[in-house]
C-alpha cells in the first residue's frame, strides 16, 4: 500500500493537513505493487500491439468478421467506451449545475474517466478499419449526408472540451502542487505542475474568470455528451436493417451510456479509495448516491427496452420474428437475460434495501451493470447484422484470438491511463473539497497567499 505521509509532519492532525497528505501521497511514493501493475498492464498492451500487428499484415481475416457480418467485437468496444465517457458528464457537469455538494470528492475522478474513456473508444474504430491509413478519406471524401461523418465530428467535438474541462478545475490544485510537492517528486513533474499552474496564486482577479469558464463549459458539454451518444446511435438507426432501424435508439443510447459510466465510476472509486487510503473523503454515502442513480437509470433502460420490443413484437414485420427469437430463445438469450435480470434489475434491488446498500453490494452491481451493458453492445451489432436481408441461411460471428487479445489490450490501456494519472495528477479536487466542507461547518482552511517556498504549508485554499 501506499504510504502518506507528508515531508514535514509524522501525523497529520487537521483536516486540512490530512487532505494535503492524501493527495499528494500518490505523487510522492509509490508502492512495488504499483511498478508490478503497471508492468503487467504494459504487457497486455504489448500483446494486442503484436495482435493488431498480424491483423495490419493480413487484414482483416485475421478477424471472425465476414461480409455479412462485417462488425463485431470492435464496434462493440466502441459504442461501449464512447458510452462510460458519460460519467464525467453526469457526476461533473450535471451535479455542478444543480449544485450537489457531496459531488466534489469524485468530480475530478469522473471528468479523467471521460477523457480516458474516449481515448481508448476512439481506437477501436481505427482497427476496424481494414485500411486505417485511409482513415483520413473520411474528413477529405467522406459524405457529410452520413451519420458516420457525423460521429467524427461529434466524438472529436467532446473530446477538445472535455480535456478542456478536466484541466481548467484542475489549475488551483497543480498550483498546490507546484508549491508542496517539494521531497520526494521527480524534477519533470515539478517543471511540469509550474507550467500548468498558469501562475496561479489564488487571487480574486484569478478566481472570476476561471469560475465563469467553468460555468460556460459545464452548460455547453451537457448537449455535446448527449448529442455523441445520440449521434453513435444513429449509425445504426438510420438503417433500414432489422434490429436497428428504430426511433428510440438515441434515448436508449444516452440513457445507457450513463448508466455505464455511473457504473465505471463506482468501480473505479472503490479501487482508488482502497488504494490511496481515501475512505475519509470517499464515504459509503458517496456510494449510496451513486446506487441510487444507477437504480433511477436502470428504470429508464426497463422502460425503453420495453418499449422498444413491445412495438416491434407487436408488428413482427418481415425478419423481425427471427430477430426476436435470436435475442430471446436463441444464440443470444443467454446474453439478453443476464443483461435484463442482471444488469437492469439488479441496481435496483440493490438499491432498495438497507442491507445490500454497502460498498461490497453496490460496487459488485456496479461490474454486473458494465458487463451487462458490453453484451447489449454486442448483441446489438452481431445479431442486428446477423438477421438476414434475404432468403438465406444467417452467418455465424466469433471473435478470433486476435480480436479478444485487442480487447483485453484496450482494458488493460483505460486502466494503465487511470494509473498514470493518479501517480502525476492530483485525483482529489482539493479546493472543491475544501469549500464543501467549510460551508457545512467544517474547519476552515487558511488563504492562500502568493506563492513562495515559505508560505506554511495548509495554507492552499483558493481564495474567493
Amino acid at each position: 500500500m501506499v504510504s502518506l505521509r507528508s515531508e514535514s509532519r509524522a501525523t497529520p492532525s487537521t483536516w486540512t493537513e490530512r487532505i494535503e497528505d492524501a493527495v499528494l501521497g500518490p505523487v510522492r511514493h509509490t508502492s512495488p505493487w504499483y511498478y508490478v501493475l503497471v508492468v503487467f498492464l504494459v504487457a497486455v498492451v504489448g500483446w494486442g500491439i503484436y495482435a493488431y500487428s498480424l491483423q495490419f499484415r493480413h487484414g482483416l481475416i485475421e478477424t471472425g468478421m465476414r461480409d455479412r457480418i462485417s462488425w463485431g467485437l470492435y464496434i462493440s468496444l466502441f459504442v461501449f467506451f464512447i458510452g462510460i465517457s458519460h460519467a464525467g458528464t453526469l457526476v461533473s457537469a450535471i451535479l455542478r449545475v444543480s449544485n450537489a455538494g457531496w459531488r466534489t470528492p469524485i468530480t475530478r475522478i469522473a471528468e479523467f474517466i471521460t477523457v480516458v474513456a474516449l481515448l481508448t473508444g476512439a481506437f477501436f474504430v481505427i482497427i476496424d478499419l481494414g485500411r486505417p491509413d485511409r482513415l483520413l478519406n473520411v474528413i477529405i471524401y467522406g459524405r457529410w449526408q452520413s451519420p458516420i461523418a457525423w460521429d467524427v465530428i461529434a466524438v472529436t467535438t467532446y473530446l477538445a472540451s472535455s480535456m478542456v474541462y478536466l484541466y481548467l478545475p484542475m489549475i488551483p490544485d497543480l498550483a498546490l502542487f507546484r508549491d508542496r510537492a517539494k521531497v520526494g517528486v521527480a524534477t519533470w513533474k515539478k517543471r511540469l505542475y509550474r507550467v500548468l499552474a498558469v501562475g496561479w496564486v489564488g487571487k480574486a482577479s484569478q478566481m472570476r474568470p476561471l469560475s465563469r469558464a467553468l460555468t460556460i463549459l459545464m452548460i455547453l458539454i451537457i448537449p455535446i455528451a448527449v448529442s455523441v451518444h445520440t449521434v453513435v446511435s444513429w449509425i445504426f438507426g438510420m438503417t433500414l436493417r432489422t434490429g436497428w432501424n428504430s426511433t428510440i435508439f438515441g434515448i436508449m443510447f444516452v440513457a445507457g451510456a450513463i448508466f455505464s459510466g455511473v457504473a465505471t465510476l463506482t468501480i473505479v472509486l472503490a479501487v482508488l479509495r482502497k488504494v490511496y487510503h481515501l475512505e475519509e473523503y470517499i464515504t459509503l454515502e458517496h456510494f449510496q448516491k451513486l446506487a441510487y442513480l444507477l437504480a433511477a437509470f436502470s428504470l429508464i433502460m426497463i422502460y425503453v427496452n420495453i418499449s422498444e420490443f413491445l412495438t416491434t413484437g407487436y408488428k413482427l414485420e418481415g425478419s423481425e420474428l427471427f430477430h426476436f427469437r435470436e435475442l430471446f430463445v436463441g444464440q443470444f438469450a443467454g446474453m439478453y437475460w443476464f443483461y435484463f435480470y442482471g444488469g437492469l434489475m439488479l441496481p435496483g434491488l440493490v438499491a432498495l434495501y438497507r442491507r445490500t446498500r454497502t460498498i461490497p453490494f453496490i460496487v459488485g452491481a456496479a461490474v454486473v451493470v458494465d458487463i451487462s451493458m458490453f453484451l447489449e453492445r454486442y448483441f446489438i451489432v452481431v445479431a442486428g447484422l446477423r438477421t438476414p436481408l434475404m432468403p438465406y441461411e444467417a452467418a455465424n460471428y466469433a471473435p478470433t484470438w486476435v480480436e479478444w487479445s485487442i480487447m483485453a489490450a484496450g482494458f488493460a490501456w483505460f486502466a494503465l491511463l487511470i494509473a498514470l494519472f493518479v501517480k502525476v495528477f492530483p485525483i482529489l479536487a482539493v479546493w472543491e473539497i475544501a469549500e464543501h466542507h467549510e460551508s457545512i461547518g467544517g474547519e476552515k482552511a487558511p488563504e492562500m497567499a502568493v506563492a513562495e517556498p515559505s508560505v506554511p504549508a495548509k495554507q492552499w485554499r483558493v481564495r474567493r
